[in-house]
């Protein structure tokens, strides 16, 4: 583990009074904060859950950490009865509403959002077709079944993406036709359902939203040619200008598309909504992402950082939200 979190550069910083007076209302009650699972992401997972946490154990908190390495683990988490779970996992079983329904199930909070806001926001095309009946701007997309041949006569670029998966998994950028038939093959590997979305350039930004409230707006630049996951775990591999070098009236209005996003879905806690601004302005929704990634290279924690908010404080934020407590 510790190899891991030296690989992406994970750092604890001290926690300030923030912190400390959240971790007194939390009291004496028990924490477990479940990370790993079985999904293509579970590494990152590990990454995250291990820097809560640290976080946590900083700020004296009564707590446990679980990694999930299959079925059986979930139970005996169950078992154990605790007061909250710190729900670290990402991507299809921890992110997409499975978990969620069974901590719901057997009356045990967990942070993040609820069994339908997960399940929309982890299903990209559900999570589309919200978007567009709530008036929210999206680029036009279709759904083809991983079993289906490559298809044909589709007007490039695209962008290729398994309809189920997190962290830029399986995703290709499709500029030529005949990079087609390897996108098409990468995608199904990750996925029985494939998107086909119409490729928008511009200027890509990520918004977090904490319990309903826009954070800063983070403007990303990847060396590559995309945010792949490489991108986005690797130290250097992408710059985060925050705040992003928006006018304030496109800032505003991309914080208002990324408050009103959430809220169509019914998330709640923290929430990571991906966007691309084109040239003329116009801003386009890309995915929705419920259970954003906490390690050092993670943006919502950067995000929160930049809004005043430490690592320890945006985690405990969350654990008293979970407990329906006032912060």
């Amino acid at each position: 583990m510790r190899a891991l979190l030296q690989r992406a550069g994970v750092k604890q910083k001290r926690s300030g009074r923030g912190p400390a007076r959240l971790a007194r209302k939390l009291g004496k009650r028990t924490v477990i904060v479940m990370m790993g699972g079985m999904s293509a992401e579970r590494e990152i997972s590990l990454l995250s859950g291990q820097a809560m946490l640290t976080a946590l154990r900083a700020q004296k908190i009564k707590v446990t950490g679980v990694d999930v390495k299959q079925r059986g683990d979930i139970l005996e988490i169950i078992r154990k009865q605790p007061a909250v779970v710190v729900n670290g996992l990402h991507g299809p079983g921890g992110e997409d509403g499975v978990v969620q329904g069974l901590f719901e199930w057997f009356g045990i909070p967990v942070t993040g959002s609820g069994v339908l806001a997960s399940s929309l926001a982890m299903n990209k095309h559900l999570a589309k077709q919200v978007m567009q009946s709530a008036g929210l701007p999206t680029a036009p997309w279709k759904m083809l079944p991983g079993s289906s041949t490559v298809p044909r006569g589709i007007k490039l670029p695209v962008v290729i993406k398994p309809n189920q998966q997190g962290s830029a998994i399986g995703v290709s950028v499709v500029r030529e036709q005949t990079e087609l038939a390897a996108a098409w093959k990468q995608a199904k590997q990750f996925g029985a359902e494939i998107m086909i979305e119409q490729y928008v350039p511009g200027r890509e930004i990520s918004i977090g939203v904490l319990s309903g409230r826009a954070l800063p707006v983070i403007e990303i630049v990847p060396k590559k040619a995309f945010y792949d996951y490489e991108a986005k775990y690797v130290a250097g591999m992408s710059k985060h200008i925050i705040p992003a070098r928006l006018s304030a009236t496109v800032t505003r209005k991309a914080q208002a598309l990324a408050v009103k996003t959430a809220a169509a879905l019914g998330c709640q806690g923290a929430v990571r909504i991906d966007m691309i601004v084109s040239s003329g302005r116009w801003i386009n929704i890309l995915e929705v992402n419920t259970l954003p990634g906490m390690t050092a290279t993670s943006l919502l924690p950067e995000a929160a950082q930049h809004a005043g908010i430490s690592f320890a404080e945006l985690i405990l934020r969350l654990i008293l939200e979970a407990l329906g407590k006032t912060l």
